[in-house]
């Protein structure tokens, strides 16, 4: 972003709570879109990114302001007018533990997008494992702290997403099952 442009700080955390909220991240470019805002853009930047036109990111970036996931983040003069940049409201964009099955595919259909165009290759792995409820819950506090002490190097260095998560796997899934095995890339 260029050094005239003043750049907000976004809150720590949003939590993911309201039917306003799932509603605006159903849409998986809405989704890729608060990926790239993790740092100020302007729609000419977005639509360049997410090869699309402005008239597309326009739309979407209107959807996630009226939800309260994106916000503002300052303007410059422009030949011909002025260019308004958006950023996320928050650094970590988290979800309720009651969220809609429904939103599930959109979100992970985004991340796998992400994921897909990622270079140098992603570091994935998915592993089912036994916990009691009192080691689940330390495996959360773990992977929450994670979270919230990774830091943002020097602008100039590249940006890397992070997807973290523990589910209590279905019943049906017996070890030793497909669904059951362990993954790794």
């Amino acid at each position: 972003m260029p050094e005239d442009v003043p750049e907000d700080v976004p809150e720590p955390e949003f939590q993911v709570t309201t039917a306003e909220h799932y509603k605006a991240l159903a849409h998986p470019l809405r989704q890729r879109l608060l990926f790239r805002l993790g740092e100020p853009a302007t729609t000419s930047q977005l639509a360049a990114a997410l090869r699309t036109n402005k008239g597309n990111i326009a739309y979407h970036l209107g959807v996630l302001r009226d939800a309260g996931l994106v916000t503002p983040a300052g303007a410059r003069q422009v030949r011909g007018g002025t260019e308004q940049y958006y950023q996320r409201v928050a650094r970590i964009i988290s979800f309720a533990d009651h969220h809609p099955q429904a939103d599930l595919p959109a979100s992970f259909r985004a991340v796998a997008d992400e994921i897909a165009a990622a270079e140098p290759g992603p570091f994935l792995v998915l592993r089912h494992i036994r916990l009691t409820p009192a080691q689940a819950e330390q495996v959360t506090a773990t992977l929450a702290a994670l979270v919230g002490q990774a830091e943002d190097a020097d602008p100039g260095q590249p940006r890397y997403g992070m997807l973290l998560g523990l589910y209590r796997q279905r019943p049906d899934q017996a070890p030793g099952s497909p669904a059951a095995g362990d993954l790794r890339r």
